[in-house]
């Protein structure tokens, strides 16, 4: 897997630090400052179950029923900024078209197997709000695929889901993230027995409908001009 000292490109110069630093003084950063939570958490590639990928989600909540994530490949200075992941209620995932449905993977199995953790967080205090996480859906698109040794967010954007069941977690994938932040799934799926997840059971159509899902690009045969006189 790449580093991110493996990504091309000249080191940022002092000009670059300075402008930012002054940058930053003037500016606001309201959408960025709204993050409240780092999740961690698992995806793997719509199309390749094989392809799993460690997933740091630092999201913002828009109201009650959804949030939104940034997705990091790791919580450092340096992370690489590889996807996106909305997060919604039952009652809007209901409310969504059957054809939009299958893109959205449910969390339940997630929150309950332990495999999603809030790094650093006491115990107690992660069911508090997982028990909440456990009940919704979400949509998620890796653009950058760190898994392949990519220097640069090379290809198409790829949807991405969420593990439903046991034995689809690579074991080393798995060991190697609860030795780095000293946790334990199999502690935390006996803590969380209690929760339970979409008030309706979860919908046959999430989860890719069961089957495998993989962004492609499809040429159409005219592209039309917003106005006349626009040119391309």
């Amino acid at each position: 897997m790449a580093t991110p000292a493996s990504i091309p490109g000249e080191p940022t110069n002092t000009g670059t630090a300075l402008t930012d630093t002054a940058a930053s003084v003037i500016q606001s950063f309201d959408p960025i400052n709204k993050i409240h939570q780092h999740l961690c958490a698992f995806h793997y590639y719509g199309y390749d179950m094989t392809r799993q990928v460690e997933a740091h989600h630092f999201c913002s909540h828009q109201n009650e029923e959804m949030r939104q994530c940034l997705i990091y490949d790791s919580p450092d200075t340096n992370a690489r900024l590889i996807g996106v992941e909305y997060l919604i209620s039952e009652n809007l995932f209901l409310t969504l078209p059957d054809a939009e449905k299958p893109l959205w993977h449910s969390h339940e199995y997630e929150v309950k197997s332990g495999v999603l953790f809030l790094p650093e967080v006491p115990g107690p205090v992660q069911r508090q709000g997982l028990d909440k996480v456990c009940k919704t859906y979400g949509k998620t698109f890796h653009f950058w695929q760190v898994d392949r040794g990519d220097e640069l967010p090379l290809g198409l954007p790829q949807l991405m889901m969420a593990f439903t069941k046991d034995h689809q977690l690579n074991t080393n994938l798995a060991q190697d993230v609860e030795k780095k932040f000293g946790v334990s799934f199999e502690n935390e799926r006996e803590n969380r027995s209690y929760m339970t997840g979409p008030e309706h059971g979860i919908h046959p159509l999430a989860n890719g409908g069961g089957k495998g899902l993989k962004t492609q690009l499809r040429e159409t045969a005219d592209c039309k001009p917003p106005f006349e006189g626009f040119f391309v």
